[in-house]
């Protein structure tokens, strides 16, 4: 296997800048919604497309930030492939096996925010494609191909547990089986990347994951 192509080491403060540039926003809003007792905005087109122009928006700057200390962004982002595609397609299998595994001994008749969320949703089916597009996108090359990959030298599981403390802390909102669901699932697009270095199937996994819950 592969490993991850060399890039710059990142260091903290540069981390901590991109972390809150891309990444700030939505962490807020995820720790206003869990001290506000779970509460969110219902999803529809409207968010939806907010979310997309704000990625849209601040991924290229982010790039342009990395670009200037060093990186190369060809290596930042991912390859598509039909290979990939269907390697992205078996690791979503996987997330979706390892969360059933997980949370069976947490199972209840409680209904949990996130499953709120997901019965309340009314978006479209295309803008759910184009949310699914980008979103995968934008936070695995953030997470993955920046984050983790910059703090390799720190070590593998400094590299894999800085990547899932951001990915859970912006998703808090989706309460605690919402949030230790994306754990696993960082866990496993994570130990994927770094033991391979191949982002495009968890870019496509991720897009899957996005679609699939939506609709």
């Amino acid at each position: 296997m592969k490993q991850p192509p060399l890039a710059p080491n990142a260091t903290p403060m540069e981390a901590l800048g991109v972390v809150t540039l891309c990444f700030g926003w939505f962490i807020l809003g995820s720790l206003w919604s869990v001290s506000a007792g779970f509460r969110s905005h219902a999803i529809t087109d409207a968010s939806l497309l907010g979310i997309v122009g704000f990625e849209v928006l601040i991924g290229p700057i982010a790039l342009l930030v990395l670009r200037s200390r060093g990186y190369a962004v060809t290596a930042l982002l991912p390859s598509p492939s039909w290979i990939g595609c269907g390697v992205g397609a078996l690791l979503y299998i996987t997330c979706v096996l390892a969360v059933w595994l997980t949370l069976v001994p947490f199972s209840s008749n409680e209904v949990q925010p996130i499953d709120e969320l997901v019965a309340k949703a009314r978006p479209s089916f295309a803008m759910v494609l184009v949310l699914s597009a980008v979103n995968g996108l934008y936070e695995e090359v953030f997470l993955l191909g920046y984050l983790m990959k910059g703090f390799r030298h720190r070590g593998t599981s400094f590299a894999l547990g800085l990547s899932l403390l951001v990915r859970v802390l912006y998703h808090l909102y989706q309460g605690p089986h919402g949030a230790l669901s994306i754990a696993v699932v960082g866990f496993v697009f994570g130990g994927f990347y770094l033991r391979t270095g191949w982002l495009w199937p968890v870019v496509f996994a991720h897009m899957l994951a996005d679609a699939l819950s939506l609709l």
